[in-house]
């Protein structure tokens, strides 16, 4: 369930929003006057969603010159290449 606060918490109870953030790896949602306003989230939770929209990326790339006529690999002999090595 996310976490939504006023965005005067963030001046009020900042030390309160950073533990949450870290504590829960989630990100803390802030209105202003009651509507969405901005996200909070630790620093950690900010580089996977980044590292995460990044494979997703490489994987719409991948899929786009599949499509174009790229010829790919087989992904069980590439591992099985790997784990013998």
């Amino acid at each position: 369930m996310p976490v939504i606060r006023p965005i005067s918490d963030l001046r009020n109870h900042f030390a309160r929003i950073s533990d949450a953030v870290h504590a829960e790896d989630e990100p803390v949602f802030l209105t202003k006057n009651g509507v969405g306003d901005m996200v909070v989230m630790s620093l950690e939770h900010y580089e996977k969603q980044m590292a995460r929209i990044e494979l997703y990326q490489r994987l719409q790339e991948a899929e786009e010159e599949i499509e174009h006529g790229a010829v790919g690999k087989d992904a069980r002999a590439v591992l099985g290449s790997l784990l013998s090595s």
